[in-house]
């Protein structure tokens, strides 16, 4: 399988998840990426917070 294949099975894989299960599939990533070797201290490291926006239209 070339990269561009498997790039673009990926992709479908993951177009065929719920919203829902996408966002929660970015907090995983995220978590993950967290564990990756790094030089940058913990002071350098910025936080960023996600917050939910009220939609009373729905």
């Amino acid at each position: 399988m070339t990269k561009e294949e498997s790039n673009k099975l990926r992709q479908d894989e993951f177009l065929k998840l719920s919203p829902a299960e996408r966002v929660m599939s970015f907090f995983e990533l995220s978590r993950r990426i967290l564990k990756f070797p790094t030089n940058a201290t913990a002071d350098s490291k910025q936080k960023f917070c996600v917050k939910e926006k009220v939609r009373w239209d729905v």
